[in-house]
C-alpha cells in the first residue's frame, strides 16, 4: 500500500470518525460508519487482493459521514427512499473527492471512486463495481441482518434476502455461508437462495 493511499483512508476513517450511531461489530461496539468501511476493506481485500487505488478508496468511502443525511428527512415509501439514496451517492462521491483532491489524486481517479460510489457500471458487468457490491452485501448480512429479520415475518424476510443475493456474485454467495450468523439466518439465506 502506498503512503498516499494509506493518508488517504486515514483521512475518510478521521472523517467518518465522529459518527454518533454505535453498532456491535464481532462483539466490540463501534462506531457504524468506521466500523463497516473497515469490514467493507477487508473483503475488497480478500475478493480482490490486487483491487486498484480507486477500490480500495470507494470501500473506504462508500458510506462517508452517512449519519449526516437521515432517512427520516425524505418521505416515507419507495419513493422517498430512492431519492435519499441518489442524494447520499451524490454526497458521498463529493466528500470523497474533496479529501482524494486533497491527497494529490488526479480528477480520473476521483472520477472513478464517484462511479464505484454511485453503482455506475455494476449492470454493465464492472467487475469492480461487482467486488464493491459483494462487499457491501456481506457486510450487511454480517452486522445488520439479524436485526432486519427480526422486525419482518417470513415471507418479506425470505423477499429481502432474495433480493440481496440477487446482488450477489456466486463467489459471495458462497461466502455469505460461511458468516459467523445466526443458525436461524445461515437457514433463511439457504432457503432465499433457492427462490433466485
Amino acid at each position: 500500500m502506498s503512503d498516499r493511499l494509506q493518508r488517504t483512508l486515514d483521512a475518510i476513517d478521521a472523517a467518518n470518525a465522529d459518527d454518533p450511531n454505535t453498532i456491535e461489530v464481532r462483539g466490540v461496539a463501534r462506531p457504524k460508519e468506521p466500523a463497516h468501511a473497515e469490514m467493507v476493506s477487508e473483503w475488497i481485500a480478500k475478493l480482490a487482493p490486487d483491487g486498484s487505488e480507486a477500490l480500495q478508496l470507494a470501500g473506504r468511502a462508500h458510506h462517508l459521514r452517512r449519519w449526516t443525511i437521515p432517512r427520516a428527512d425524505y418521505p416515507e415509501g419507495r419513493a422517498g427512499y430512492l431519492t435519499w439514496r441518489r442524494a447520499l451517492y451524490d454526497f458521498h462521491a463529493e466528500e470523497a473527492g474533496k479529501i482524494l483532491a486533497a491527497h494529490g489524486y488526479d480528477e480520473a481517479t476521483v472520477r472513478r471512486v464517484g462511479d464505484l460510489l454511485h453503482k455506475r457500471g455494476l449492470a454493465r458487468g464492472d467487475a469492480e463495481a461487482q467486488v464493491l457490491e459483494d462487499a457491501l452485501c456481506l457486510v450487511f448480512l454480517e452486522t445488520q441482518f439479524r436485526d432486519l429479520a427480526e422486525r419482518l415475518d417470513e415471507p418479506k424476510r425470505l423477499d429481502v434476502t432474495a433480493k440481496t443475493l440477487r446482488k450477489m456474485s456466486d463467489r459471495a454467495k458462497a461466502l455469505a455461508m460461511e458468516l459467523p450468523l445466526d443458525p436461524r439466518d445461515l437457514d433463511t439465506i439457504r432457503r432465499a437462495a433457492q427462490l433466485l
